[in-house]
């Protein structure tokens, strides 16, 4: 009886700590807090639509994201994974955001610079989103140097080639994280069988080459997934990738032909900076 006794308080002790751990870990249910911002009302409802190409819920949960990380996302755009990254890590960790230069020589830069902070400031959700610079050469430190837990870029390398910078921004990138942190990519995915084109002008990028840039900078590869790929999408475009959606680059032309293939076929890439 004795033995029987000692068992269940054993058990008892057990069942006590696993509720207490549940309780005060701050990323259990993870993928259920995810769930809930993805379907909140601050999204944009053309946002939302643009789920079933781009599986946030997955992309982010492949790449091992978790709401108590410093968390890096690279030239935001108009916002779509803002919308999601910045209330995930709100109330237990940190964001930033790493824009373009308000006070740039650019036109185009200082208007999406202006456009990103009006945002920000539209609503309660984005109130602890640090928005950092990364103009390459003056500003590239895009968070504290070694301070990240996670640097996520999404659809952007090809920009970057095009700009002759590529490098540049590996480089910041892996400034910013931690020894041990992640690298989280998705791209345009390139036909293999091509060779790649220095500038990406048609906007896809062959997952060899993106892996050969991260590797460059100091990057480990970790693995890869086929999350986001589309088989449907031929690579071969009047417009590049931009003939797809949600850009729509031919207009009226052929336009179903483009809604019906979707959003472009595209690699999601995870590497890790080394530990030291």
């Amino acid at each position: 009886m004795k033995l029987l006794s000692n068992i269940k308080t054993i058990k008892a002790l057990i069942s006590a700590s696993l509720l207490a751990s549940v309780i005060l870990s701050p990323t259990v249910n993870a993928d259920d807090k995810l769930k809930n911002i993805l379907s909140a009302d601050h999204r944009t409802p053309a946002y939302k639509q643009r789920d079933q190409f781009r599986h946030p819920l997955e992309t982010l949960s492949f790449f091992g994201i978790k709401d108590n990380m410093t968390v890096v996302e690279i030239f935001p755009g108009g916002g779509w994974y803002t919308e999601i990254l910045a209330p995930y890590l709100k109330d237990n960790g940190s964001f930033y955001a790493a824009n373009n230069n308000p006070e740039s020589k650019s036109e185009f830069a200082r208007k999406s610079a202006a456009r990103f902070k009006a945002k920000m400031a539209s609503n309660a959700v984005y109130d602890k989103v640090n928005i950092s610079v990364l103009e390459v050469p003056a500003k590239t430190e895009i968070a504290p140097p070694g301070t990240a837990d996670m640097v996520l870029t999404f659809r952007n390398i090809h920009n970057w080639m095009k700009g002759g910078y590529a490098e540049d921004v590996f480089n910041a990138m892996y400034t910013a994280l931690k020894p041990g942190g992640i690298l989280g990519v998705v791209e345009h995915r390139g036909n293999p069988n091509i060779q790649q084109d220095p500038k990406a002008g048609s906007g896809y990028v062959n997952q060899s080459y993106a892996i050969q840039l991260a590797e460059k900078a100091g990057f480990k590869f970790v693995s890869s997934s086929e999350i986001n790929a589309n088989a449907k999408d031929s690579k071969d475009h009047p417009k590049g990738v931009w003939t797809l959606p949600p850009t729509l680059a031919m207009q009226a032309t052929d336009r179903q032909k483009y809604l019906a293939i979707g959003e472009s076929d595209r690699f999601t890439l995870k590497f890790v900076k080394p530990a030291k």
